[in-house]
């Protein structure tokens, strides 16, 4: 299947998505007929390795996808995001660990909760592990979840960041997520009581992006930084989502004459969605490019990256922001796709990976010729 044919597919779902985004809100999960009509158009196994059925196309062509499906419900494209990335992940565990999970289903999804929480225990053959972990999006239709866990530290030695891998029976769900915004994403809790995790189902994020152990026949999209794939996955769902408000504005305004000044602000708004569109895109490819010729992705492309993507986040704040306002009193009744959108991106905005700080402060840094230790560049 070519992108085309998966962008046409999705295209042919979202009316149907949209009209059940109330539905998707209200039961605070996306619904079970929707996830099978995605699964079958094949869009969660767009970056999976082709070994395993994936397609391994590019990020930026996912992120598209990923836009037109937000456009209609954010909560639906953010769940369809995370699951897309973190099969992106799953390709950069041990094949055994692959095996586990797309050998007998090459359908399966995984669920994910990265800030590391809980106790991570050494045992013979793997780790052991306990505690909960917030805002797993989509858990409830996950066959696997990872989770964030950290090393023991020493006087010598600081904890590790790994990622460990486990199956829906290792694990409970706890419903607590109740939200603002991207309410339909089901970002539970997850809850671990003494877990076993063999060692091929673990992972270590900064050690893949230090270039540590990667072999050179390994695809390119696998040898892409963590941070040039995983923040775009919960970018994309907001400049669809800014998307979904502008066209939702724009039709309720054509065969009126707004003047001058309206004219003005919607321009500014999707000058700023285009904008972060494009900043993303750019950088996504240059850093495809290097991966595909065999170059190390450069620092000062690893930092203009992050900068964008967290810009590109405020942008879909802004343009959403302006929308909303210019709906007026008929906006602000629920439910209404511009309030909807206006929740969805602000609640979106504060994931951790959106947090613009770290990453401007990463690349002024960078521009003043300040050395930059981050770790997970």
């Amino acid at each position: 299947m070519t992108d085309t044919k998966m962008l046409d597919r999705i295209r042919d779902l979202v009316p149907g998505i949209a009209a059940r985004a109330a539905d998707t809100e209200r039961e605070r999960r996306v619904p079970d007929r929707t996830v099978r009509e995605l699964t079958e158009t094949g869009v969660y196994r767009m970056l999976q390795p082709r070994e395993f059925g994936g397609a391994e196309a590019s990020p930026v062509d996912f992120f598209a996808v990923i836009r037109e499906l937000a456009a209609g419900c954010p909560s639906t494209g953010w769940v369809t995001s995370v699951f897309g990335t973190h099969a992106w992940q799953l390709a950069l565990f041990p094949a055994a660990a692959q095996h586990d999970v797309w050998g007998a289903d090459p359908d399966a999804v995984l669920a994910a909760s990265y800030v590391p929480s809980g106790r991570l225990t050494r045992v013979a053959g793997g780790f052991e592990l306990s505690g909960r972990w917030s805002f797993a999006s989509g858990c409830q239709h996950a066959d696997w979840i990872m989770l964030g866990a950290l090393t023991a530290a020493d006087d010598r030695t600081p904890g590790v960041h790994l990622t460990l891998l486990l199956p829906r029976g290792d694990h409970t769900i706890d419903e607590v997520w109740q939200a603002v915004g991207l309410a339909g994403t089901g970002s539970h809790d997850i809850v671990v009581d003494a877990a076993f995790v063999p060692a091929h189902r673990v992972h270590d994020a900064e050690q893949h992006n230090a270039g540590t152990g990667l072999a050179s026949e390994i695809p390119a999209l696998y040898r892409l930084p963590f941070t040039s794939v995983l923040p775009g996955g919960v970018t994309a769902p907001l400049l669809g989502a800014a998307q979904g408000a502008y066209a939702a504005f724009t039709a309720r305004m054509r065969d009126r004459d707004p003047g001058p000044g309206v004219a003005e602000r919607v321009s500014r708004a999707a000058a700023e969605i285009d904008a972060g569109i494009l900043a993303m895109e750019h950088n996504l490819a240059a850093a495809l490019r290097c991966a595909e010729a065999g170059e190390e992705i450069p620092l000062d492309l690893r930092l203009r990256a992050r900068r964008d993507q967290v810009r590109a986040v405020e942008r879909a704040v802004t343009a959403t922001t302006a929308l909303f306002r210019l709906g007026g009193g008929r906006a602000a009744r629920t439910p209404d796709v511009l309030e909807r959108h206006w929740r969805d991106v602000n609640t979106g905005s504060l994931h951790r990976a959106n947090s613009a700080e770290r990453p401007l402060v990463n690349f002024g840094q960078g521009a003043f010729g300040v050395p930059v230790s981050d770790s997970i560049l």
